[in-house]
């Protein structure tokens, strides 16, 4: 526990640190109000459905206990993580940020309405529908097969951690295609977009990513 707290305060008392969490907040905050205007969008222009080779095949599933409390264990887990190691706090903010910007951008340019037979999800919270609810017209891309993805990406040197990411990457694609809350072609392209995600903040934020990966010894070059 005092190692933890002494790391802390290493960070904590770096003003380049805290403007450089202060930003990446600004910016995750931010995305957040930008999804939400996307989504009440995609709401309002939501057309009809289209057929799709998964959803037509199978049956539709219960998995709201995994799309709604398997996203808040989600969170609870990777905030114990930036406990754990708040070097890491400022690059997984602007990458989120970044995530939930281009989610928000192809969500506002792609308008299918979700498809006919799906599981009712309940929302807890106000605040828990604008964070991580679907609002059923935001379908490209699947967001809780992604964000598990980038996470994966990022602690790529840490096998564990990236074993675990991937599983719950995957685990997510298969409830929401069970469900049937997005079109398979919402879960496979998440993948792939996420990957070029990591890479555009891999390159924006580049001093975040070394401090991520290396921590003071970054500070002390």
């Amino acid at each position: 526990m005092k190692k933890l707290v002494k790391k802390h305060k290493s960070f904590w008392s770096q003003r380049a640190f805290r403007f450089s969490v202060f930003v990446g907040l600004l910016l995750f905050l931010g995305s957040l109000g930008i999804n939400y205007i996307a989504n009440n969008y995609a709401i309002e222009v939501s057309s009809n459905s289209v057929s799709d080779v998964l959803l037509d095949n199978l049956p539709v599933v219960d998995t709201e206990i995994i799309f709604v409390e398997g996203s808040l264990a989600f969170v609870a887990f990777v905030f114990l993580l930036l406990i754990r190691e708040p070097q890491r706090i400022p690059f997984v903010l602007k990458a989120m940020a970044l995530f939930v910007i281009v989610r928000s951008i192809f969500v506002t340019l792609t308008h299918l309405g979700p498809f006919p037979q799906h599981i009712t999800l309940h929302s807890p919270s106000e605040i828990y529908r604008i964070l991580i609810y679907s609002s059923g017209a935001d379908l490209f891309f699947s967001g809780h097969t992604g964000l598990p993805f980038l996470f994966a990406l990022m602690f790529w040197r840490k096998y564990i951690l990236r074993v675990l990411f991937l599983v719950s990457s995957l685990v997510a694609a298969s409830s929401v295609i069970l469900g049937h809350l997005h079109y398979s072609i919402d879960v496979m392209a998440a993948f792939f977009i996420t990957f070029s995600i990591f890479s555009m903040a891999k390159r924006f934020f580049k001093t975040d990513y070394r401090v991520f990966q290396h921590g003071m010894e970054t500070e002390e070059d």
